[in-house]
């Protein structure tokens, strides 16, 4: 695991070649088809190389929930170990790590019924209107939400309207069967040691996207006619940014600055859930001088944190 740009993709396939591992995708924008550029998906070449699993598994117009990552991670889990190798987890959405290693209470599934009524109700009314009836049925919740958070506020009031049972109770009911409890798991979070190296690499990344087609993909996801600015693929980093970009409502510099800019957010929302993260082996791929550090040597690190496994 580890922030954005730190490598994550790159160390994972070399590790596949000294390890007897499959891939597993942990992240929220690879799942879907069609963000390719901006989700920075790995290649063909790479992914047939080594192939990933979770990648390329939802429609763009098909939000994806925690829930649904939970059962289909540990799916894919169970499948690897029946062919007696090893599960590499690789990615950046701390959501979909924390239900993993916590467990997940057992939530009704998407109701788009309901969904779609408390999204009219934002659109009539704004996200802090719909925030504040969420705290009104489930003020714990609620009170972990900002009121501009509109996929986490639709999802919990979805969750009630549908079940008639809180979030908070769900919760209070979590499920038993988490990934430690049944597995030996090996944590290993990736980052440069100055936050300054990772933003330059944001920004690079970000440029390149561009010149690699991003707005161009993200004009035919708008050409489809079925995807709107609210759906989790689209308000997806860079993705959300280019959308308003081709609505007229950012100029291109505008919008090369706000993706960078929100990029540098994500990355230092992961590293702040990643800080205070129990039983985290830290791997730098700089040295304290800012010497970037040889791949071959990052693998022989992290392979020290796996001696013991009975591979």
């Amino acid at each position: 695991m580890g922030p954005t740009a730190s490598g994550k993709t790159d160390l994972a396939i070399a590790l596949r070649e000294q390890l007897p591992v499959e891939l597993i995708s942990v992240d929220s924008a690879l799942v879907y088809k069609e963000l390719n550029i901006g989700s920075a998906k790995p290649s063909a070449q790479e992914q047939a190389q080594a192939p990933h699993r979770l990648i390329d598994i939802c429609d763009p117009a098909q939000p994806y929930s925690v829930a649904e990552f939970y059962r289909d991670a540990m799916c894919e889990i169970r499948s690897i170990h029946d062919q007696d190798r090893i599960p590499l987890l690789v990615g950046g959405t701390m959501m979909y790590f924390k239900a993993l290693l916590e467990g997940l209470a057992d939530m009704p599934a998407t109701d788009l019924n309901v969904r779609g009524q408390i999204e009219a109700d934002a659109e009539t009314f704004g996200w802090p209107y719909v925030h504040q009836q969420l705290a009104d049925v489930d003020p714990e919740i609620a009170a972990d939400i900002h009121p501009n958070h509109s996929q986490r506020i639709s999802r919990a009031l979805e969750v009630f309207r549908s079940s008639g049972k809180t979030m908070s109770e769900f919760r209070a009911q979590q499920s038993e069967s988490s990934l430690c409890k049944d597995y030996d798991v090996r944590q290993v979070a990736i980052a440069p040691h100055e936050r300054s190296v990772l933003h330059q690499r944001i920004a690079l990344r970000f440029n390149k996207m561009l010149e690699q087609g991003l707005i161009e993909e993200v004009q035919a996801l708008k050409s489809r006619g079925d995807l709107h600015g609210d759906l989790p693929a689209i308000r997806a980093v860079g993705y959300r940014q280019v959308w308003d970009y081709l609505n007229g409502e950012l100029s291109k510099t505008e919008m090369t600055e706000r993706g960078i800019i929100a990029t540098r957010q994500l990355a230092k929302r992961q590293l702040t859930w990643l800080r205070g993260w129990p039983d985290l082996n830290w791997v730098y791929t700089d040295t304290e001088s800012g010497e970037i550090r040889k791949k071959s040597e990052l693998v022989s690190e992290i392979l020290n944190y796996f001696s013991d496994f009975d591979l």
